[in-house]
């Protein structure tokens, strides 16, 4: 039946052209994405259910990014994971990736969400804490990360989106690990609706009870005070009734934090 048989010529130049995508050979990969784009199969997808834009994302190649979707490569195509070309660039934190795909004049779904319910924040978010603490290249990492954030941001993509699961937002998850570059981050930002954001609830905590909750962490303190200082609300109970400051730990410090909450 010659209407499911792939076209011979159609199988090598994909297999070619996700090699050369992967190894960053723009003119190579122009070259055969051109091809594969005479033959109508740009988007036709790899054994791993990659397209040669998601290779070209995955590999950090924002120069052949721009070419595929030059050549119209589609930017809704998801992976085996669902995820979009802009999920992945978030969930790697390649900013300049990023850059090219909301930039280049196409509808992008900023709300798009993967297979497990997670939005682009959290896909930033994801990758472990790690990646945020002091040490040279997860320095770098934990900056490309912020950048990601502010150009989804800059995007229009709304920063009070949930996690399906958890009914976190980017906030919660920030405060919950203790990432304390991040918080700043976020209540920096000049949102008109600051309060709301800080105030949402995941399964009835607010940020502040999450911070609350921070026993053994040495952000705990300047979390909470950041969260005060920016709206958080104190009075405001979980599903066990509990406020804020019922959740710290006891003790000195404990008595200490409770002092301002």
């Amino acid at each position: 039946n010659h209407s499911v048989s792939v076209n011979p010529m159609e199988k090598v130049v994909r297999h070619i052209l996700h090699i050369y995508t992967a190894k960053g050979l723009r003119e190579y990969a122009f070259a055969a994405a051109e091809k594969l784009s005479e033959l109508g199969k740009l988007d036709s997808k790899e054994h791993k259910g990659k397209t040669a834009l998601l290779v070209a994302v995955t590999a950090n190649q924002p120069d052949i990014v721009q070419d595929l979707l030059f050549l119209s490569a589609d930017i809704s195509i998801c992976d085996v994971n669902g995820q979009t070309a802009l999920h992945v660039a978030a969930t790697y934190g390649f900013p300049r990736v990023m850059q090219v795909i909301l930039y280049a004049g196409l509808r992008v779904d900023l709300e798009a969400r993967n297979f497990e319910g997670i939005n682009l924040y959290i896909a930033i978010n994801a990758s472990s804490s790690s990646t945020w603490l002091a040490d040279g290249s997860l320095q770098t990492q934990a900056e490309d990360k912020l950048m990601c954030l502010r150009l989804l941001i800059n995007a229009g993509a709304s920063v009070l989106s949930q996690e399906i699961k958890s009914n976190k937002t980017v906030l919660h998850l920030a405060v919950k690990e203790g990432n304390i570059h991040l918080v700043r981050f976020l209540l920096s930002l000049q949102l008109s609706n600051m309060q709301a954001f800080i105030n949402m609830k995941a399964h009835g905590h607010t940020a502040l009870h999450m911070a609350a909750g921070l026993h053994g962490s040495p952000f705990q303190e300047e979390l909470i005070r950041l969260l005060l200082s920016r709206g958080a609300d104190p009075s405001i109970r979980n599903l066990e009734n509990d406020q804020p400051a019922h959740l710290l730990q006891s003790g000195d410090k404990g008595e200490r934090v409770r002092g301002f909450l």
